[in-house]
């Protein structure tokens, strides 16, 4: 299978997404020609070193790059403080230069915590990305966005800081744990309703068959990653549209919040559940369609996602504590919450003026039917 490349635009910042089968095995070649000296420091997870990190080191020692890795827990509790200043100790340890190469291998816990660290290291140091989960190939690992949660919040404490390469390996999207991967899959299905019906309607047909199709998975991630990258190009620093990629999130983080940052709720779950409140608000305001709505959860019930408040298990505090929760988002300006809503599949915008109380009463209904 060929490797896609996907350039993202930014002047002398720039850097291409490589996507394709088998690229772990071929790293070493792959960022050899971005070392100054034959070194690499890996943070990678537990998880993804006992399946994968010996095939990625035998990968720069074929190439004569010595490597050092540093491996922490899994899960979204790594996303801290307390990881954050373990990587940078250990990466001091290893008397990482500027000029250096850090790996982030891993999902998206690991790409944010990672690449937040190399942009506070030295006052920033390269880093490459490895992504190994669907989410982080899509999403995370594109457009530079780097930082840790806090007890108020997630994603408060971060930088933007893009990495010199991307390495996406779609053939190691095929040791995922199957709800792993769907939760990836709502980052992939949002791209088809921010802005590309076309794409949306592909995926209601492919959709069933990414996890077995390598083909089909190749072209999702490929499709994924150049809306991704065209608006990161347009847009570096969230001033205007890249917010639209956050459609969904405003629910998701507070979602998130709600249960923990634990695995009552992965991160791609509450993006689709938040897509789908994201659309059940724009259709009450008159935006969009009935319709609409309907067409976003009848896929992602097909695809056997999360789709509903009512699929989280466990306690949730009640609408109006949802709300306070949304109000710590980073999306707030002013004071007023920012909602991405939608026209249409594959037409949404920014609105800052959504009435908390419409807000608050569908979060209300979304609660009783638990």
């Amino acid at each position: 299978m060929t490797v896609d490349v996907v350039p993202v635009a930014l002047g002398a910042r720039s850097y291409e997404v490589r996507i394709g089968a088998g690229l772990i095995e071929r790293a070493g070649a792959e960022i050899g020609p971005l070392l100054h000296r034959r070194k690499a420091a890996v943070i990678t997870d537990d998880s993804v070193a006992a399946l994968h990190l010996m095939r990625l080191a035998r990968a720069f020692e074929a190439e004569g790059i010595t490597v050092t890795a540093l491996t922490i827990p899994p899960g979204e509790a790594s996303k801290g403080w307390a990881q954050y200043a373990r990587v940078s100790e250990w990466l001091l340890e290893q008397k990482i230069e500027r000029r250096d190469i850090v790996v982030a291998f891993g999902g998206g816990v690991v790409g944010d915590l990672v690449g937040f660290a190399a942009a506070t290291l030295r006052r920033g140091v390269r880093f490459v990305q490895i992504p190994t989960t669907l989410l982080a190939q899509v999403d995370s690992s594109v457009g530079g966005k780097t930082g840790i949660n806090t007890a108020q919040g997630k994603n408060l404490i971060g930088a933007f800081h893009q990495p010199s390469l991307v390495l996406a390996d779609i053939a190691v999207l095929e040791s995922l744990p199957a709800r792993d991967f769907l939760a990836g899959y709502g980052e992939v299905v949002k791209y088809g309703l921010l802005g590309d019906a076309a794409f949306f309607d592909w995926l209601e047909v492919n959709g069933p068959v990414l996890a077995t199709d390598a083909e089909k998975r190749q072209y999702a991630v490929r499709r994924s990653v150049e809306m991704k990258a065209g608006i990161v190009a347009r847009d570096e620093t969230e001033e205007g549209e890249r917010a639209l990629l956050n459609l969904g999130h405003t629910f998701c983080h507070a979602l998130e919040k709600a249960t923990g940052y634990s695995d009552r709720l992965l991160h791609g779950e509450g993006v689709a559940i938040g897509c789908a409140l994201a659309f059940e608000l724009s259709q009450r305001l008159g935006l969009c369609a009935q319709e609409a709505p309907s067409r976003v959860r009848a896929h992602l019930r097909a695809m056997g996602m999360k789709v509903d408040i009512a699929d989280i298990p466990g306690d949730l505090p009640d609408a109006a504590a949802l709300l306070r929760l949304m109000g710590q988002d980073k999306k707030v300006v002013d004071g007023k919450l920012r909602f991405i809503l939608a026209r249409g599949i594959g037409d949404a915008f920014v609105a800052d003026d959504v009435p908390p109380d419409l807000v608050k009463t569908l979060l209300e209904e979304a609660l009783a039917g638990r």
